[in-house]
């Protein structure tokens, strides 16, 4: 089976060696994505606007893919601070809405760029 790897200049560049998403037969395995813009810019404030971002991130690279949130299938949230979980959570809410992926979620002792939370998702993407 083919791996292809998919990157799009909608959602920012990896910053590291590693690429934003790699699609083996009907899966899409995204990297993890911290609330930086397209253009490699933090996105400051709290909980709310960096998962935002985060969301953004996320759909950029399912759409390059050819997909959206109803394709994904698990969720790995990692957060800097368990006291944010509400807050990040009626994000996501907001996203998924009635699709209800399964999801990890994790309290880190630290994430990249110093964010407060990083997503990485695992989608199902029929051709």
């Amino acid at each position: 089976m083919a791996i292809s790897f998919v990157s799009t200049d909608k959602a920012p560049a990896a910053i590291g060696p590693y690429s934003q998403a790699a699609k083996v037969g009907p899966f899409l395995f995204a990297s993890g994505q911290i609330p930086l813009r397209a253009d490699g810019t933090l996105v400051e404030g709290d909980i709310l606007a960096q998962t935002h971002q985060v969301f953004s991130n996320i759909q950029a690279v399912l759409a390059e893919a050819g997909g959206s949130l109803s394709n994904v299938v698990k969720a790995t949230v990692f957060i800097k601070d368990m006291n944010d979980f509400a807050q990040l959570n009626e994000v996501y809410g907001q996203y998924f809405g009635d699709h209800k992926p399964a999801r990890s979620t994790v309290e880190v002792a630290r994430l990249p760029r110093d964010v407060k939370v990083e997503i990485e998702i695992v989608a199902y993407i029929e051709a």
